[in-house]
Parts: C-alpha cells; sequence; structure tokens
C-alpha cells in the first residue's frame, strides 16, 4: 500500500483530523519532531490572533504503541482550543439559539463557489472547511511522512524566497546544513538583509490594512535516482509533487527547478550535464531540473518552489454582494494573518 491520507475538520470545529496509510510497521516515531513540526507551522511575522490562543499538538488516536508504528491506519487529532469560543455556533448538533447566517463572501476565497455547488445559503458552512486552518492536519500528517523518509535517509527543509516586493538570495548549492537556523529568522529566510526588509514590508502593509504573499522552497536531500515513473502521466513525480503544492490554500503557482529561468533560456543552458566516476557514480554539476528528469528523481537536490496569494480575508474587506438579498456589500471579516508564507 501507497502513503496516503485523508484530513477532516473545520476551522472552528472540535479539531481537526489526519487519517494516515500506508506506513510500516515497527517505524519509530519521535513526538517531540511530531509537535516541533506543529510549532513551526504557527511560526512567522505577520501571524495573526488566532497563533496566541492555539497552541497545536498532536494526539495519536491509533496505529501507535510505544511510540512505534504497528501496520494500522494511524489517527491524529489536533485540537481546536478555539472551539470553546465557537461551541454554540459550530456544534455538530441543533442549538437552541438563533444564530445568524454569513451571507457576504469574500472575493479569492471558496466561500461563494462552494455556497453555489453545495447550495448553501450560509457560507459558513463554506468557508470552515476551506480555511487553512486544515494545514494543521497535513503538517501531522506530513510529520508522519517525515520520519519515514528519515529513516530512509532523506531529509526535507524549507525556506522563505519572497514576501511581496522583497525577494531574497537563491543559493543554488545550498546544503543542508544551511538551513539549521532558518527557525530563528522571524520569516525563515536565509537571507538575513532580506529578512530584515520582508519584516519591514510586512509591518508597512499590514498599517494599511493588506495581506501579503510570496514565494517559498522545498529542499528534499537523499533521495535515490528513480521515485516517481516516466511511464504514466499519474505516476510522474513532477506532477504529484506539483499537484499536492498547489492544493494547500492560497498557493496559485509551482516550479520544479529552475523552471522559469530555463523558460527563457537556450537549451545549452538549461539542461544538467552527466558526468561519471567511481567514487560518485552518475551525477551532474549543476541542478536546474530541481532533481526531476522524466517524472523521476535523479538523484541530486529535489527543489520545488510555490507561490502563494495575499491571504482573501482582508481587515479592510473588498467590495461583494450579499448572497441573499444580491445587494452590493463589502466582504465579512473574519480574525487573519497577514501573511502565511
Amino acid at each position: 500500500m501507497s502513503f496516503r491520507f485523508v484530513t477532516a475538520g473545520e476551522s472552528h470545529g472540535p479539531g481537526l483530523t489526519a487519517i494516515v496509510e500506508g506506513l510500516p510497521a515497527g517505524l519509530e516515531l519521535d513526538h517531540g519532531r511530531l509537535n516541533a513540526d506543529m510549532a513551526r507551522r504557527q511560526l512567522g511575522h505577520g501571524r495573526g490572533g488566532r497563533m496566541k490562543i492555539e497552541h497545536d499538538s498532536v494526539e495519536v488516536r491509533s496505529g501507535v504503541r510505544h511510540g512505534r508504528t504497528i501496520g494500522g491506519p494511524v489517527a491524529l487529532l489536533v485540537a481546536n482550543r478555539d472551539y470553546a469560543n465557537w461551541e454554540e455556533r459550530m456544534n455538530p448538533w441543533p442549538v437552541e439559539a438563533e444564530l445568524a447566517e454569513s451571507h457576504l463572501p469574500r472575493p479569492g476565497h471558496a466561500d461563494l463557489v462552494g455556497a453555489q455547488k453545495y447550495g448553501h445559503t450560509d457560507v459558513r458552512n463554506v468557508l470552515e472547511r476551506a480555511s487553512a486552518r486544515e494545514t494543521a492536519a497535513r503538517v501531522a500528517a506530513g510529520g508522519l511522512a517525515k520520519e519515514l523518509l528519515r529513516a530512509l535517509g532523506v531529509e526535507v527543509r524549507s525556506h522563505v524566497l519572497r514576501i511581496a516586493s522583497v525577494e531574497a538570495l537563491a543559493p543554488h548549492d545550498l546544503p543542508i546544513e544551511a538551513f539549521d537556523a532558518v527557525d530563528d529568522s522571524p520569516v525563515r529566510c536565509l537571507d538575513p538583509d532580506a529578512a530584515e526588509r520582508m519584516v519591514e514590508e510586512i509591518n508597512r502593509l499590514r498599517k494599511v490594512n493588506e495581506s501579503l504573499g510570496g514565494v517559498f522552497e522545498v529542499r528534499a536531500f537523499g533521495l535515490v535516482p528513480g521515485i516517481g515513473s516516466h511511464v504514466s502521466w499519474d505516476g510522474r513525480l513532477d506532477g504529484r509533487l506539483a499537484a499536492a503544492m498547489v492544493s494547500i490554500q492560497a498557493v496559485k503557482g509551482v516550479s520544479v527547478g529552475e523552471a522559469w529561468e530555463v523558460a527563457a533560456s537556450p537549451g545549452s543552458e538549461s539542461h544538467d550535464e552527466i558526468f561519471h566516476s567511481p567514487e560518485r557514480g552518475y551525477y551532474r554539476e549543476t541542478n536546474r531540473a530541481g532533481g526531476v528528469e522524466g517524472g523521476m528523481s535523479n538523484g541530486e537536490v529535489l527543489i520545488v518552489r510555490a507561490a502563494l496569494k495575499p491571504i482573501s480575508t482582508l481587515t479592510k474587506p473588498l467590495r461583494s454582494v450579499d448572497i441573499e438579498t444580491r445587494e452590493p456589500a463589502q466582504a465579512m471579516r473574519e480574525r487573519t494573518d497577514s501573511t502565511v508564507v
């Protein structure tokens, strides 16, 4: 069975759940590392007030005994502390109180289209599940995936390359050790000068009620050649990575390697020449392909970048339409971050 997972839960419901299948029996898990990943998700200058309420941790409900997987599905729970403030509005069962519906969809969010698709009159039935709060469950599931990868000698790291108009220097040959202190940066950026300017940019735009997008990069070290397939479209590693990345809320674009750079370059400057030595075997001196050729890993560092749009909840709402009256209105306001890059 291949590794797969599904998540459930709403932003202000009792909690978020992930069910993970495909982990081998006997895999040793580190609870501290899982919770460190959950804490990392909440880091970053520009995060909103909810991060002061939620202190996410992973509770394992099945599939693990004494720190090792036992072969069955692993059920993970991330409780929502904020549910105490929303219990009446988000209770799974009917309540006596009359609750006002939300009729003001936000441009750029799932609110309106979700209401149209599922026939809802209350956009809260859409926005609660569409919220990026769902990524807490994905991080929990991803923590298990990282434990499996680590057992196979693969390590995954990430950093921020851009926030709004501020872009960091991005060396092509970053060693894994370069990421040791990335969490010490308030914006998880490896370029200290750019990080300082990113913080200033967040502060400036937050004061004028704006949200900010940006670009982040993920690198996987230690992959062997041949993961993925050239045989079928749905087995191509880059295709599966792109789909996974774009499924993250607010991500609008993905590149594997130097995609946009090589699109503007001649072929002789776009590919990675192949060499061989008895010590290294086959290798490349450049990595423009980002570690993927023909839909398969090629043994070089895997490099994937993703672009996030500014989040669609603004403290100064954009124009919208009341879906009950069809009259012009301002979009709804929710507690929000300034940026989530």
